[in-house]
Formats: C-alpha cells, sequence, structure tokens
C-alpha cells in the first residue's frame, strides 16, 4: 500500500508534496539572464529560490488519487513564515495540525489519528475528541513544524541536473514547464513530476502533477502567496499535552 500522508512521504515529495510520491514546487523571478533571452533550468531553480524568500505564505492544494485500490486524499495547508495549517481527508479519516511558535496541535477522529498520523488505537482513544500538544524543542514539534513553514516550499525545488525545461503558451499567458523524474527505490516507486510556472512580472507556481508507477496521479496547485496565515490556536481546555497520551 501507497502511505500519502506528507509526514510519511516528506523525503520524496519536498524534494517532495504535502505530505510516496513527489510534489516539487519552483516558480521563477527571471532576472537579467533571462532579460539577456538566456533562460535555463539551472537560472530558473535559482532564481526560483530566490522569490520564494520574499514570500511570506502559500496556499496549497494537494490531491492525490490512485485506482487500485481506489483511495483519494486531499490535504489543504496554509503555509507561513513560522507556522501554518494544514487538513488532511482519506475517505472516513480526517486529520488537523496547527503548529505555532510555541506549541504544534493535532486533532482528528479516530481513523485520522491512526491511519493517517500512525498514532496507536489506545493512543487515539485518550485524544478523543481533543487536541494532541508538544511543546516548542522537542522533535515531534520539529517534525509537524518544518512541513508547515516557507522553508518547506524551497525544500520542493528540484535540482537542475535531470530535469527538462520547456515554455508553452495558453492563450495570452506563457508558462515554464519543469520536468524530471525520481528513480524508485526498495520503499518508494518512480515518480514523473511536470511543474508548470507562470511567467511575467510576478512569477510564482501554478500546479505540479505527479504520476507514480503503478497509476497513482499526484497534483499540487499553489495561490494566495502572501496572504495572511491565521492559526487558530485551540483553547487550552481543548489540548492534551503529549506527556499524558503516550506512556
Amino acid at each position: 500500500m501507497v502511505e500519502f500522508s506528507l509526514r510519511k512521504h516528506v523525503s520524496v515529495f519536498l524534494g517532495v508534496f504535502l505530505s510516496g510520491f513527489t510534489t516539487c514546487v519552483v516558480f521563477a523571478s527571471l532576472g537579467a539572464t533571462a532579460r539577456a533571452g538566456v533562460v535555463t533550468t539551472d537560472s530558473v531553480i535559482r532564481s526560483a529560490k530566490l522569490a520564494i524568500g520574499k514570500q511570506a505564505s502559500a496556499h496549497v492544494v494537494f490531491v492525490a488519487h490512485s485506482s487500485s485500490p481506489v483511495k483519494t486524499e486531499k490535504i489543504v495547508a496554509d503555509v507561513g513564515r513560522v507556522s501554518g495549517t494544514e487538513s488532511i481527508v482519506e475517505g472516513k479519516a480526517a486529520l488537523a495540525i496547527r503548529p505555532s511558535s510555541t506549541d504544534a496541535y493535532v486533532s482528528g477522529n479516530s481513523s485520522g489519528l491512526t491511519t493517517l498520523f500512525g498514532m496507536s488505537s489506545t493512543d487515539a482513544k485518550k485524544v478523543g475528541t481533543e487536541w494532541e500538544s508538544w511543546r516548542a524543542g522537542t522533535s515531534q514539534y520539529a517534525n509537524l513544524k518544518s512541513d508547515l513553514t516557507m522553508s518547506s516550499v524551497v525544500a520542493l525545488l528540484p535540482k537542475a541536473k535531470g530535469t527538462k525545461l520547456s515554455t508553452v503558451v495558453d492563450g495570452t499567458i506563457t508558462y515554464h514547464v519543469l520536468k524530471w523524474t525520481i528513480p524508485a527505490t526498495t520503499s518508494l516507486p518512480k515518480v514523473t513530476n511536470s511543474l508548470t510556472i507562470s511567467t511575467g512580472a510576478i512569477t510564482l507556481p501554478v500546479m505540479e502533477t505527479g504520476i507514480v508507477s503503478g497509476g497513482t496521479k499526484v497534483t499540487t496547485t499553489l495561490s494566495q502567496w502572501g496572504e495572511q496565515v491565521v492559526i487558530g490556536i485551540p483553547p487550552l481546555t481543548d489540548t492534551i499535552p503529549s506527556s499524558k497520551i503516550t506512556s
């Protein structure tokens, strides 16, 4: 069975996306090299890193669908500089993650906590309908937060080597398209990626599509760059410290 959750396959999605497949995000702010008429894979990626660094946030929607077995997972995330939010739905399983500057919070239904987050059924019962929390400074907090800050967006960029660049015109809009393949490993399948990047005064990623060997399709869209990210920290009365959950 192929796992969809961003945390379970971050090594592929953030280098993969939210959330074993691969999602890599690129957008280009083409500088002097582009103005001179020379645009290369390397120049697009380097410019993208610079442009990402100027963004305070991004809204990311990730959908992975497999036909055998039939399964769809949707992740919606608002990623900021120091915090973010994420909701995950796969069938009846649901999970929400909210890392702040001091704590990381996780809540979900029973199947969400066990199948998406990997919690034991015993611990899931202890959490119930409340939010389990981890304090800043713990490894769990660091792992949860790393997926939902802008640093994770930078990590989405592919390496120039092995990545092909092309240009597509759709009406009056021109896009750069990056294509690359991540080979299969002993634990993860082969993934073929195609990333569409808008061009213009401000160039941002539009959509990334990944096709996993075996038929699974992964689509990631990015939008709402720079908009305020509201975390919505759970009330203290609705939270349970992780020390009270795991024995």
